[in-house]
């Protein structure tokens, strides 16, 4: 006698589960413009490194299992550039991705997986929230959590968290707990056309608001985008995946080991002619602050974060000499430049990234101050600004912070961390208050008193220029260096390659204790 039965059985099983939630609910998807979830899989990870777990796992109440189900939770470890990865993905064929009890648990396992293996974990979310009716093993109409103790997939996705890199990837609906889950990650993207994050959907807010509004007015990516719900919106679930990559190539797998390595074939030394004029003599003139940064970093390496939303502030991983860093930079096109909550929010999250991975900081400056007027005391811009201020103070990555032009107020120490090196460009100005609003503010009344007030307060603001050039500051060792513009890739390759140790000895110590962003 064998087990030949009991085994073809399992086959029959696996082949089940393969069909998802059958050909008709694939279709209907496909037509929404969106994948099932093991393609999606397939094609964010390295060839045939897929290892499901769990593949049968689902409900059955019947022997011959004429009414077996699947969970609509798909797991497994994999590779992504030859690095493991746990990826977990929504089946949303299935019961509209409606969580069972055994899809709960494979979730868990997922988290409690990357944690003990100190691998990262990869979320593909398409999934309503929860039901009124509760999962399987509970009496209908009884729902929700018990008092008694925290959820423990709330516990493990905070652990995951503190632990180990975590990108979640909405390509569909997410409602509730799936939305919760999104943005409890390092990176979280959705796709733009064909994915909505809610935290309750449109049959829940015509209830309860009497609103009646889509999917899409409700949670679409040109909302979450630009409010910073979400980092990044991809153009296609293509994009989004391409995304994922990008991002952990940048990272270590754990929070306690440095960055990887990557060369890319740059030229160490290379010196750009275009950043000689790249900032304008005018001081009120703009320039393209990400076509700056592109000359100075590894060429085809800057990965931005969060281009939507606080837009006066840019953040992304780069790479230096092949090693990682992160980037900062003001973006004179919007509020030029200047710290709005939002933008103060957004650095907030990017270092205390940074400083979890052991990721050097490089901040290239040009900052007005903190943002003024009614809307930005309306949105609390102070409160934003030192609560990210007292995140950068924690930080213990290096820092290297190059003053282009504008480095004014209180906010310009958002840009310097401690212990930053810090050098200048012969265009950078430094002060309690820009030229223009402090000369209006200090001699009002010897401009007013003027034969020629125009002329008088051109005076007066040239001279005040003048007075807050880099140049004396430079004498005075106000300034670790001031170098020519096109010396700044060689300059940072050096400074890269001298903090390595200081980057070891950090990844050595482990994560932080604020490591988690509200």
């Amino acid at each position: 006698m064998t087990w030949k039965p009991e085994v073809e059985k399992i086959e029959r099983l696996r082949a089940r589960a393969l069909e998802m939630g059958g050909e008709e609910a694939v279709l209907k998807h496909r037509e929404r413009g969106r994948g099932n979830v093991r393609e999606r899989i397939h094609a964010l990870v390295d060839r045939d490194s897929f290892r499901e777990r769990g593949q049968i796992a689902g409900a059955s109440e019947d022997e011959g299992l004429a009414d077996y189900q699947p969970t609509s939770v798909v797991l497994g470890t994999a590779k992504i550039s030859s690095r493991p990865v746990v990826v977990c993905g929504d089946d949303f064929t299935i019961r509209g991705g409606a969580y069972s009890d055994a899809g709960l648990k494979k979730g868990l396992y997922a988290e409690e997986l990357a944690v003990k293996r100190r691998i990262p974990i990869v979320r593909m979310l398409e999934a309503g929230g929860a039901s009124i009716a509760g999962t399987g093993g509970a009496a209908r109409g009884r729902s929700g959590y018990d008092w008694t103790s925290p959820p423990m997939l709330n516990v493990r996705s905070m652990e995951s968290l503190r632990a180990v890199p975590v990108v979640c990837i909405a390509l569909g609906p997410c409602a509730g707990f799936p939305a919760g889950r999104l943005v409890t990650s390092h990176l979280s993207i959705m796709t733009k056309d064909t994915s909505q994050v809610l935290t309750g959907g449109p049959a829940v807010v015509a209830q309860a608001m009497k609103e009646h509004v889509t999917k899409e007015e409700l949670g679409g990516a040109q909302i979450h985008g630009r409010n910073g719900m979400v980092d990044n919106v991809a153009e296609d679930e293509a994009d989004a995946l391409r995304m994922a990559q990008k991002f952990l190539s940048y990272l270590p797998s754990h929070c306690g080991e440095a960055p990887p390595y990557f060369d890319v074939g740059d030229q160490r030394n290379r010196r750009e002619e275009k950043l000689l004029k790249i900032i304008p003599r005018e001081r009120r003139r703009a320039y393209k602050i990400r076509k700056l940064i592109e000359h100075i970093v590894d060429q085809r390496s800057f990965f931005e974060i969060g281009a939507l939303w606080g837009r006066s502030q840019v953040t992304g991983l780069a790479r230096m000499n092949g090693h990682s860093i992160g980037v900062l930079a003001n973006d004179c096109h919007y509020d030029s430049g200047s710290m709005t909550a939002d933008g103060a929010a957004k650095i907030r999250r990017f270092v205390e990234l940074c400083d979890l991975f052991h990721i050097p900081i490089v901040s290239f400056v040009d900052e007005p101050g903190f943002a003024v007027g009614t809307e930005a005391e309306n949105a609390g811009t102070i409160r934003a600004g030192m609560n990210a201020m007292f995140a950068i103070l924690q930080t213990g990555v290096p820092w290297f912070a190059c003053v282009l032009r504008r480095s004014y107020g209180v906010a310009q120490g958002l840009h310097l961390g401690p212990g930053a090196t810090v050098v200048a460009w012969p265009s950078a100005m430094s002060g309690a208050l820009p030229v223009e609003s402090g000369v209006a503010l200090a001699f009002r009344r010897d401009i007013e008193a003027a034969e020629d007030p125009d002329a008088r307060r051109a005076e007066l603001e040239e001279e005040m220029a003048t007075a807050q050039s880099v140049m004396p500051r430079a004498l005075e060792f106000g300034v670790h260096d001031v170098i020519d513009p096109r010396d700044t890739r060689p300059a940072l390759c050096d400074w890269v390659e001298e903090v390595q140790t200081q980057v070891a000895d950090h990844a050595r110590a482990g994560a932080p204790s604020y490591s988690i962003r509200p």
